[in-house]
């Protein structure tokens, strides 16, 4: 097919929050570097949103409260939906690819549970669906993994990707601070939402795991197979015995390649002190991706905010009218959607039961002679060694019992094995609460 030489592109913005207010204004105030860039023009022409923006009337864009009406418009060639969640991002899309204009998205959710009906749909119309800005914010991982890194088989990736998580774990660690505490003043920052449970439970950082693990290994979108597991119950004393063994607890997305198939979970988990990734802090994110050619990167930088994430959004813009026109396998730029040209159906996802970890084990004992060589036992039946372990001082529990806090770091084991000998160990009855149970990442040994 001939290639279309357009020298000027018409946007159409579909949400003016955060995000949507960001991009307008890069698009405005960086017109001419933007131009430089790409050697043609990109206008915004067209705006949706509840409310009218008074810049609007300024820059002569035609304004609508519909955002179909964006989806319909003739001169609109690429649609920017920034409003989230499902309705109506979702028929949104898939009007404006029906009408053959593509699409820029910041919509994490939608890409990670309906992004592979949404890729199929621009994949017959012969248009491109670009969502860098829905993962890590301004942090180009998207086309690190599906460009960058061509060349690797990924062995695995290991992600910061939420900041409300992370800003709260490290003010827990540095101020001595309780979860609930730090949640509130992450809520009046406005950090957390009013109802925290995407972030603080791994919801958010899941939806963009799914779409990390898709584009390093070539299978498609899967996040109702991802185990989410939140930080809400992590408290100031594991912080403190995980720092004592040379760890840091990060609320982390991590998806495998093994033999038996693909790894893809998220949970709070101790990283050596030592590690780069265990010592990104506050609401920045970061991701270790690990290749076989190139070893481990690092992608670090802000993964949220207007201006971050309208960075990924504008980049798109870019990189889609840099290739507008180019049909060829019903993609502009020849960059398949999830990395890969065909995705593999081989490759199973892993329940959480399958994988193996080597575990941070916190037990509250009755401070009774011989409840350690019972506990010792019961993991040596499970072929569970102990690599670590420390006794602190008796404390006196809810039932006026002298009670002794015993943390042990174990070596590697599978998981359905751990979970029988926790059985076990809470049946004891020295052992007076359920076992708090954290997984540790060396990650192959490498520098990360």
């Amino acid at each position: 097919m001939q290639q279309v030489h357009k020298q000027e592109f018409n946007i159409g913005i579909c949400g003016l929050g955060t995000v949507g207010g960001g991009t307008f204004h890069l698009l405005q105030t960086k017109q001419d570097e933007i131009t430089r860039r790409l050697g043609r023009v990109l206008k915004i022409s067209h705006v949706a949103s509840r409310r009218r923006n008074p810049a609007l009337d300024l820059a002569d864009i035609r304004f609508s409260t519909d955002v179909f009406a964006v989806a319909d418009d003739p001169q609109v060639d690429i649609l920017v939906e920034v409003m989230g969640g499902t309705e109506p991002a979702l028929p949104l899309i898939l009007r404006a690819i029906e009408n053959g204009k593509h699409v820029v998205t910041a919509n994490k959710a939608l890409i990670a549970v309906h992004g592979n009906e949404i890729f199929a749909a621009a994949k017959r119309k012969g248009v491109t669906v670009a969502y860098e800005s829905a993962v890590a914010g301004g942090i180009p991982i998207i086309k690190a993994l599906r460009e960058g890194l061509a060349a690797n088989s990924i062995h695995w990736l290991a992600g910061i990707i939420n900041g409300t998580g992370n800003f709260i774990l490290t003010e827990m660690a540095e101020k001595g601070r309780s979860f609930p505490d730090v949640l509130k003043e992450a809520q009046e920052l406005g950090y957390a939402e009013a109802d925290p449970t995407f972030d603080v439970e791994g919801i958010d950082a899941a939806h963009k795991l799914t779409i990390l693990a898709s584009n390093a290994f070539g299978i498609a979108l899967q996040f109702d197979k991802v185990y989410t597991e939140g930080i809400s119950k992590i408290t100031i004393a594991d912080v403190h015995y995980a720092e004592e063994l040379g760890y840091r607890i990060k609320h982390l997305g991590i998806t495998r390649m093994t033999d038996k198939g693909v790894e893809i979970r998220v949970h709070p988990t101790l990283v050596s002190a030592q590690r780069l990734i265990a010592n990104v802090n506050g609401v920045m994110n970061a991701v270790v991706v690990k290749g076989d050619s190139v070893g481990s990167t690092l992608y670090y930088g802000a993964g949220a905010g207007a201006q971050a994430t309208a960075s990924s959004v504008v980049a798109d813009l870019i990189d889609t009218a840099r290739s507008y026109g180019d049909m060829s396998r019903g993609n502009p730029g020849n960059v398949p959607s999830l990395a890969f040209d065909s995705l593999r159906t081989d490759l199973p996802v892993l329940d959480i039961e399958d994988i193996e970890s080597e575990y941070y084990l916190r037990i509250a004992a009755k401070d009774q002679i011989g409840v350690m060589a019972q506990i010792s036992q019961i993991l040596t039946n499970f072929g569970i060694n102990i690599e670590a372990l420390i006794q602190k001082e008796p404390d006196h529990g809810a039932n006026g019992d002298v009670v002794v806090p015993v943390v042990i770091l174990t070596g590697k084991v599978l998981e359905r094995r751990m979970n029988e000998a926790l059985v076990a160990i809470e049946q004891l009855e020295q052992v007076v609460d359920k076992v708090v149970r954290i997984r540790v990442e060396l990650f192959d040994g490498e520098d990360s």
